[in-house]
C-alpha cells in the first residue's frame, strides 16, 4: 500500500476522533469558590477544577402546544387535545362567576369597614398630644403605623374594585 494513501487514511482516522471527542455529550457541573455552579461540556476546563459528571446524554424533546394553541389550530394533530381539554357548561361557569363575585364584594365591603375604622383611628392618633412628644419627629413616628394602615387598606380597596371591575358581565 502506497505511504500517500496510508497518510490519508491515518488523517481521516485522527479526524473522526477529534470530531467525536468534540460532540462528546459528557456534561460537568463545576462549583466555584463562592459556590456557584457552572457547566460544560468541555472535559478540558473541567479537569482540575470542583467538577462532577452530571449526564452522559443530552436528550432534547420538542415542547408541547398549549390547549389553547391547539385549539386555535396551531399544531397538526393537536386538534385531538383540544377536543380532551375538560370543559365547563355555561350554567356551571356562570355560577362560579356569580360566586367570585359575592365573594369579591364581601371583601370589598369588609375591606371599606376596616378603611374607615383606620382614619377613624388615625383621626384620634392625630389629635392626642402627649407631653413627652416636645420633638415632632416623635409624632410622626407615633403616627406613621396608623397610616400606613390606612394607606395598606387604601391599596386593598382599590384591586378589589379593579377585581371587580374585571369580571365578565
Amino acid at each position: 500500500m502506497p505511504i500517500a494513501s496510508r497518510l490519508a487514511g491515518f488523517a481521516a482516522c485522527a479526524l473522526a476522533a477529534q470530531l467525536a471527542a468534540a460532540q462528546s455529550s459528557d456534561i460537568f457541573k463545576c462549583v466555584d469558590e463562592s459556590g456557584r455552579a457552572h457547566y460544560t461540556n468541555v472535559k478540558k476546563d473541567a479537569q482540575g477544577r470542583n467538577c462532577t459528571l452530571v449526564t452522559r446524554e443530552v436528550s432534547v424533546i420538542p415542547s408541547g402546544t398549549s390547549p389553547a394553541a391547539a385549539a386555535r389550530g396551531a399544531a397538526p394533530g393537536a386538534q385531538a387535545a383540544a377536543a380532551s381539554f375538560p370543559r365547563v357548561d355555561r350554567d356551571t361557569q356562570k355560577s362560579r362567576d356569580d360566586s367570585r363575585r359575592r365573594i369579591l364584594e364581601d371583601e370589598l365591603s369588609a375591606e371599606e369597614k376596616s378603611l374607615a375604622r383606620a382614619r377613624q383611628d388615625l383621626a384620634e392618633q392625630e389629635s392626642v398630644r402627649g407631653g413627652d412628644e416636645k420633638n415632632y419627629q416623635k409624632v410622626l413616628d407615633r403616627l406613621q403605623p396608623y397610616k400606613d394602615a390606612v394607606d395598606r387598606h387604601e391599596r386593598n380597596v382599590a384591586a378589589l374594585r379593579r377585581e371587580l371591575a374585571n369580571l365578565k358581565q
